[in-house]
């Protein structure tokens, strides 16, 4: 028995939502339920983020959900995304659980802005704490300055450019501009835009990096057989996985041998591929998470898509634009539609499997979503009935 994703939510994606988190999360919830023809009574388990701030049984309070079977939190922040598919997909198929809800909700603009710099992170009494302790008592303390440091080290061993970083932000938001929910519809930019754009932390200017967005996403996971019963046609959750790669640390895993690669995502896209049976060529699109836009590059060379050291010979090929050898983001991503960590590119994945999108690429089979990286990460592999 295959689990698979009968509905989608999400409510509009701001920079001042207005209102709580928590109803973000009952909004959302709500819209991936109706998306699915199902009823608050049919949830038995909920799976979220560690760093989302709603606490299972308050959204089960305010949607209306009775008992809960099964609920779980996944940590790593934008690297829980697909795992909590896979929370769920378990939960499905084990029997833990019948419909499964996974949700992300959070003010990330209006409330706590993740790109700022905090030194208590060196601080924290904890396995983390001290892991930070070793650079951002330096002032390495952001998402940002982490992610420049090895974007440096990869532009030194392979030769790339901020032009080619420039590149993913500028297919990014050309998707973006054609997709109503988009914080950036109607608004494209040039690789000139992108060179003139501030320094954030050199090498990556501003527009290397990904939105800070209000909103929130909800997805409803239950079994293939039901799912193909209800509203719409679901996607089916060929593979799922997650994985740490060795010496794996928080965006800093600097004291590895080599620091050009996520050996995390590697580790996720061989299980992906041996699960499914599948590989590279075999995908019509991939929703690849691009919270900054090196790590884009990377993600490529490590799922296969091209050689190490070739990506960016890749994007300057038009490889991933919406008619490229990999439609990369149809929505426009983080980049471009909003930074809800991953679990939006989650959603845009399911309407690709169904053909809905707004940027539909032909032929979609199956389509492969990646989690954040730079952490320990996740990837799910959605495939038509």
């Amino acid at each position: 028995m295959k689990a698979a994703i009968a509905g989608i939510g999400a409510t509009e994606f701001s920079k001042d939502s207005g209102r709580s988190e928590l109803q973000l999360a009952a909004e959302a919830v709500f819209a991936a339920l109706d998306d699915a023809g199902l009823s608050p009574g049919d949830v038995d388990g909920l799976v979220t983020y560690t760093q989302d701030t709603n606490q299972e049984i308050a959204v089960a309070r305010e949607v209306g959900i009775g008992d809960l079977t099964f609920f779980s939190r996944v940590h790593y922040g934008g690297g829980a995304a697909c795992g909590t598919v896979m929370h769920a997909a378990m939960a499905v198929r084990t029997g833990m659980a019948r419909t499964v809800v996974c949700y992300r909700a959070f003010n990330e603009r209006s409330g706590r802005r993740f790109g700022q710099p905090d030194a208590r992170l060196g601080g924290e009494p904890s396995s983390q704490g001290l892991e930070m302790s070793w650079h951002v008592p330096y002032g390495l303390m952001t998402p940002a300055a982490w992610v420049a440091m090895f974007a440096r080290r990869y532009m030194h061993v392979y030769g790339a450019t901020s032009e080619d970083f420039g590149r993913v932000a500028v297919a990014m938001r050309r998707h973006a501009a054609t997709n109503p929910a988009a914080w950036f519809h109607g608004r494209p930019i040039t690789l000139a835009d992108h060179q003139a754009s501030k320094w954030i932390v050199e090498p990556l200017h501003l527009l290397d990096c990904c939105q800070e967005s209000d909103g929130a996403v909800a997805l409803v996971v239950t079994s293939e057989d039901r799912a193909r019963d209800l509203r719409r046609s679901p996607a089916v959750i060929t593979a799922a996985a997650q994985g740490a790669g060795a010496g794996q640390m928080m965006m800093t895993s600097y004291y590895r041998d080599d620091m050009t690669g996520l050996p995390e995502m590697s580790v996720v896209g061989r299980k992906l591929w041996e699960i499914s049976g599948m590989g590279p060529a075999d995908m019509q699109t991939a929703i690849l998470y691009d919270h900054f836009t090196p790590f884009v590059l990377t993600q490529l060379e490590e799922l296969g898509f091209c050689g190490r050291g070739e990506a960016a010979g890749y994007v300057a090929d038009g490889g991933i634009e919406l008619d490229g050898r990999l439609p990369v983001n149809p929505h426009g991503g983080q980049l471009g539609e909003a930074y809800i960590h991953g679990m939006n590119g989650i959603a845009e994945a399911v309407r690709q499997v169904r053909g809905t999108s707004v940027n539909q690429v032909k032929d979609v089979s199956n389509v492969l979503v990646t989690a954040g990286t730079g952490v320990p990460t996740s990837g799910l592999i959605l495939s038509s009935p």
